[in-house]
């Protein structure tokens, strides 16, 4: 069974801890938690101290509010849960959302307008389409993220140091 404290404890085992890479897009980052993203949730600039004294507790809070709640993957099918869940961390809640926007267009001709947010037509779209082909949609999502890490370094060289990474994080869907 699939639980919120199972794909969290997924997370931050793929995230790691305190990292700041100097080619990193996030800057000091902690349990994948970014400076930024701290400061948002905080509601006041953080120092990269504060990034690194993070609590997992914490962590487990931000991601359970802006990364699983906030975007309403809990009403979702369970199954699809870690990979919406996961993309979110590593992309941002409305690119998870837009890869599946993205791949129920394309195999199930939904007519989403592809704009990240998880609203009553997605969620319809993806219920019908789960109703028909279930976990096939987890393959389909992971051609569309995978589409973006290309793009993503082809724009962005720098970032190739990343991809190897980032294919071992999709393989684990596949």
């Amino acid at each position: 069974m699939i639980t919120l404290d199972n794909m969290l404890d997924d997370i931050l085992g793929r995230e790691g801890g305190f990292v700041k890479d100097p080619d990193g897009q996030g800057g000091a980052t902690n349990f994948g938690i970014t400076i930024g993203t701290l400061s948002t949730y905080r509601g006041t600039n953080v120092s990269v101290e504060d990034v690194k004294n993070l609590s997992e507790h914490e962590a487990r809070e931000i991601y359970e509010k802006q990364y699983f709640l906030g975007p309403g993957f809990d009403q979702l099918p369970s199954s699809l849960q870690p990979f919406l869940f996961d993309s979110a961390v590593n992309h941002g809640p409305g690119s998870a959302v837009k890869f599946l926007q993205t791949a129920l267009n394309k195999h199930f001709d939904s007519g989403l307008e592809i704009d990240g947010g998880n609203g009553p037509k997605t969620r319809k779209a993806t219920m019908a389409a789960y109703d028909k082909a279930g976990d096939l949609l987890i393959p389909a999502m992971v051609s569309e993220r995978l589409n973006h890490y290309i793009n993503f370094v082809n724009n962005k060289p720098s970032q190739q140091k990343f991809l190897l990474g980032w294919m071992r994080r999709l393989n684990e869907f596949t």
